[in-house]
């Protein structure tokens, strides 16, 4: 039997059923939880929430995870989901390498996150050989077929997560089908996606940094600009998924052409592609870095990794460069923290990894820009995530779709 089947079964047995779903996906969310904030969440009675608990337990969904905490009486017994029920493959699709890992439905990672070589595009002929790989990552991993309840996909640009479709990449004007029900028919199980930085900010909110936090922003800073957005405890992704495209407001006046083709958008000046393109045509114009060791001499494969690794070794230019960007970002920022008054802001990325190099030029932009009485309130860090943000966002919305499709 399937785990899809699994749950079916569960619905089948009416409200109570659709009951014991809620349930899991609440100690899905919470990680663990007492008998006493599961009937507070779902509204039911002790008796009834212990029943279904009981029943749960006896079917090998939840388990004990330990005793809670108490204020002078017996500690309470605290339950969560068991491991490996169903699994869930995620795809973190960037703009030149694509990260694939298998998570199940209490997000440990099954496996190796396997990396491979791609530049992404409008031909979705080439993605044919991602989705192999993805399919053989699964057939090597000894999890049961039939235990794989869907894949989850993020990639950049503007993404629906409702139609299933992206408007910049994997298009092919001989295949009309959104790029979901494209990936659907390859591995023939229910295929989700979304944005990238929403799915670093589901993570963040989930398991990082913005746990607990009602409202926070998340700058992934890459080789685009994006923003995810937390209000009131959910990530928003506007009427049609497409919120938080920072990258694409106007910045400068006159400015570059954006590959968007508008003039003067803030990732012609602060994004990853931005300080590749900068520091290349400086340093084919002169300017003394040791960007030309650490990239062999080869211009073309300066890329923000080691442009940070320049300044980290003290390279004044490469510092430069990120202190624009940082000064850029900073300003943009400050607008961004006027708007929705966040308590915390966490950065993610490439060029995030630079640390004070862009931070410190980024507070004195915001300190320049912003009203104190809101800046005063928001606090700025770096994401702990790394890599595994926007695989956890994948995992995270594939497991909460999964549960919210068998409640309906």
């Amino acid at each position: 039997m399937t785990q899809n089947n699994a749950l079916k079964k569960i619905k089948k047995e009416g409200k109570s059923g659709i009951n014991k779903i809620r349930i899991l996906h609440y100690l899905f969310k919470l990680g663990k939880a007492s008998v006493h904030q599961v009937c507070t969440a779902i509204q039911l009675s002790a008796p009834t929430t212990l029943a279904l608990l009981s029943e749960l337990v006896n079917d090998s969904w939840v388990e004990k995870k330990g005793l809670g905490n108490s204020n002078g009486g017996r500690k309470p017994d605290l339950f969560g989901m068991a491991a490996g029920k169903f699994y869930i493959l995620c795809i973190n699709i960037e703009l030149f390498t694509v990260h694939i890992s298998l998570f199940d439905n209490t997000l440990a990672p099954q496996g190796k996150t396997v990396a491979i070589p791609y530049s992404l595009s409008k031909d979705r002929e080439s993605f044919q050989s991602v989705l192999k790989q993805a399919k053989e990552l699964v057939k090597n991993s000894n999890i049961p077929q039939e235990k794989l309840a869907g894949v989850s996909m993020c990639l950049p640009g503007l993404t629906n997560p409702e139609t299933g479709e992206n408007f910049g990449y994997l298009t092919d004007n001989n295949d009309t089908r959104p790029l979901r029900d494209y990936c659907a028919a390859f591995f023939k199980v229910p295929v989700i996606i979304q944005n990238d930085v929403n799915a670093a900010a589901l993570s963040e909110l989930h398991c990082g940094k913005a746990k607990g936090k009602k409202n926070a922003l998340v700058l992934l800073m890459d080789w685009g600009v994006g923003l995810g957005i937390i209000m009131d405890g959910e990530v928003r992704k506007g009427a049609s998924g497409f919120s938080g495209e920072i990258g694409h407001i106007p910045f400068e006046d006159n400015g570059a052409l954006c590959y968007c083709g508008k003039h003067g958008c803030l990732e012609t000046v602060a994004s990853g592609v931005a300080l590749a393109k900068m520091a290349k045509e400086g340093i084919a114009a002169g300017q003394h870095s040791i960007l030309k060791e650490l990239s062999n001499q080869e211009l073309e494969k300066i890329e923000p990794r080691l442009i940070v690794e320049a300044a980290n070794k003290g390279d004044l230019f490469a510092i430069k460069l990120l202190s624009n960007v940082g000064s850029n970002i900073g300003k943009s920022i400050s607008t961004l923290i006027q708007i929705f008054n966040p308590e915390l802001i966490i950065m993610e990325g490439r060029i995030a990894a630079a640390g004070e190099y862009i931070t410190l030029p980024m507070l004195q932009s915001i300190n320049t820009y912003c009203m104190l009485q809101i800046r005063e309130k928001t606090e700025i860090v770096s994401s702990d995530l790394g890599i595994s943000a926007n695989l956890l966002g994948c995992a995270v919305e594939g497991v909460n779709h999964f549960f919210e499709e068998h409640t309906k």
